[in-house]
């Protein structure tokens, strides 16, 4: 009897989200510095110099900030599941009835949902009530390394990609092809995103791409204003 599998892409949750989150980051940001830096009317050296600096001060920070908020919510769930072994230990018969309660919240009648609650409570009375009444699974649990990890590698890499075209295009059209790039870059990464998580592709683009040209757009702003009033 061939074995029916499927891939769920719920799966992906935990480090597609930090990994789309870095890449989009580390575009938005290197680009907006570049440009923003560009447009006080830095020299292209100096450019260059910035746009690596934030890097690996973008990277280095995505990793620690996702490490630290991650670790924060898988001590959360870890506390709530020791707070729920403590409640299994001291009143078994209580916890097997708010199993089922909540069975019979979803549709099933009293007498099935006590004969699921205590098959489940002696297959795994954790487990139980780890999915069913705290909404965890290993699915969805806290990984910190993992986020950590990959929001830094997608911000290195996101970042990677204005820095490429700094170090190449002209010192006469950096600003023009900078954002030309970029937005190419972050359409591009909207997509893959979209496509990776199941969502419509056009929306996913549009939305990454819009955000990331406001933020240029504002930072590029400030750059040429504080250049004006420099040079004043």
């Amino acid at each position: 009897m061939r074995r029916h599998t499927e891939n769920h892409r719920s799966e992906r949750i935990g480090w597609l989200r930090a990994a789309v989150l870095g890449a989009n980051d580390g575009i938005v940001s290197t680009a907006s510095l570049v440009l923003g830096v560009a447009a006080a009317g830095a020299e292209p050296r100096l450019i260059l110099l910035t746009s690596v600096s934030g890097l690996i001060a973008g990277a280095m920070s995505m990793a620690a900030g996702e490490f630290v908020s991650v670790h924060s919510q898988q001590d959360t769930e870890h506390a709530d599941l020791a707070r729920e072994r403590v409640e299994l230990r001291q009143d078994p018969a209580g916890e097997q009835r708010e199993l089922a309660r909540i069975y019979v919240g979803r549709g099933l009648d009293q007498p099935l949902a006590d004969q699921v609650a205590a098959k489940l409570m002696a297959h795994d009375a954790l487990g139980a009530h780890a999915r069913d009444e705290l909404g965890l699974s290993d699915t969805t649990a806290a990984r910190p390394t993992q986020a950590a990890l990959a929001s830094a590698a997608s911000f290195a890499v996101g970042a990677a990609l204005p820095i490429a075209v700094v170090a190449t295009a002209a010192p006469a059209q950096l600003i023009l092809w900078v954002s030309v790039s970029s937005l190419a870059f972050l359409a591009g990464l909207g997509a893959l995103s979209a496509k990776a998580g199941g969502a419509p592709i056009w929306g996913g683009t549009w939305r990454v791409a819009f955000w990331g040209a406001v933020a240029m757009a504002v930072t590029a702003g400030a750059g040429s204003l504080f250049g004006v009033v420099a040079g004043a």
